[in-house]
């Protein structure tokens, strides 16, 4: 995702305020019209008119026919010179929080890979390895549907961890004591050797 750019009239606004800020124009000082400040930054009139109405609008200049464009306010092209500076920093933060979120979704995407590979071997690590996930569906009698696993406190009725559940063609990893127990469920579960029996005998309460 790319910044937004700050318009050019808005930058010539900023710079204005800052030659001001800085001293380079006093307060009480006439500068230059608005055809030499198009030719000093290299833009159209019109730009020099955008940038002037801004600094007008926040009283940091007046403009008037005759009387060219005056400095009114010091004071006032310091606030506008801050706002722009925390504007830039939130601007800087969002790109920080999308550079993060991207960040997340690659490592949810590893989580999901992984998972899914140990899924795949399960069947045939299940005969050596203990830890192996075993799968026990929910079928339309089972007298569960419509709980939460922590309804249900299913560790301490079957000592199995749930850290997945097979749903619609879909598969909702680490589903957490909230999640409900729909009907079609597949429930992936971790545990001792005796867990499965326990499982399966707790599912057809």
């Amino acid at each position: 995702m790319q910044r937004a750019q700050i318009p050019t009239y808005e930058r010539i606004a900023i710079d204005l305020a800052n030659r001001i800020y800085d001293g380079e124009f006093k307060v009480g000082d006439k500068i230059h019209g608005r055809s030499t400040l198009a030719s000093d930054y290299k833009v159209s009139p019109e730009t020099v008119r955008r940038a002037i109405k801004i600094l007008e609008d926040v009283e940091i200049v007046q403009s008037t026919k005759g009387s060219g464009i005056v400095i009114s306010s010091r004071e006032n092209a310091f606030k506008y010179i801050s706002r722009f500076s925390n504007l830039a920093s939130i601007k800087e933060l969002e790109k920080q929080m999308n550079t993060l979120m991207l960040e997340r979704n690659k490592l949810d995407d590893q989580l999901f890979d992984t998972l899914r590979k140990i899924l795949d071997y399960s069947g045939k690590l299940r005969h050596t390895n203990p830890l192996a996930p075993i799968e026990v569906e929910i079928l339309p009698n089972c007298s569960h549907i419509g709980k939460t696993i922590s309804d249900l406190k299913f560790w301490q009725n079957t000592g199995g961890t749930v850290i997945g559940i097979k749903r619609q063609g879909g598969l909702v990893i680490s589903p957490g004591p909230y999640a409900l127990i729909l009907e079609g469920d597949v429930l992936l579960v971790i545990g001792s050797e005796e867990t499965y029996d326990r499982v399966v005998h707790f599912i057809q309460e």
